[in-house]
């Protein structure tokens, strides 16, 4: 099994965990969203390519994330697709995860090298799985859990 198959694999199987199999029935609108209630502007977008870049990187035989546009994708599955609580910790999270690397590098996540990012969510994704095992079933999830599923759904 290559990359390519392992990713679009786990992508099918996420897939029905984050969206649910009513987004599929109706077409991934969210019926309590109001207008304007969540929007992202082109530097989000452009943030988003680079998380997703670190998580899914071009290699020498394959195009990453960014090719794919998986920013743009997280945006409309926030907005169209997400409730209202879970939107609310993916857009604090865009914050929180500038927070970080402000802490460990003084320096915003856009400004750190290729290596800087990946150890950061490397990092971070560790503290996603512990707050995961320990989440009751009423809290929201992490907003970095949220961020990894849509890239790889992406």
């Amino acid at each position: 099994m290559n990359r390519r198959e392992a990713l679009s694999a786990v992508a099918v199987l996420l897939g029905g965990t984050i969206v649910g199999s009513n987004v599929f029935l109706t077409g991934c609108k969210n019926p309590d969203k109001k207008e304007g209630e969540v929007s992202f502007t082109p530097t989000d977008i452009a943030y988003l390519d680079e998380v997703s870049e670190t998580i899914i990187p071009t290699t020498s035989s394959s195009p990453g994330a960014k090719a794919a546009k998986v920013g743009q994708f997280m945006t409309v599955m926030v907005r169209d697709c997400y409730d209202e609580k879970n939107q609310k910790v993916f857009m604090k999270g865009l914050d929180k995860l500038n927070d970080e690397s402000k802490k460990k590098y003084d320096k915003a996540f856009m400004d750190c090298d290729a290596n800087q990012r990946h150890d950061l969510l490397t990092q971070i994704d560790k503290e996603q799985n512990e707050y995961m095992k320990n989440k009751k079933d009423d809290d929201a999830a992490h907003y970095f859990r949220l961020m990894k599923e849509l890239t790889l759904l992406g």
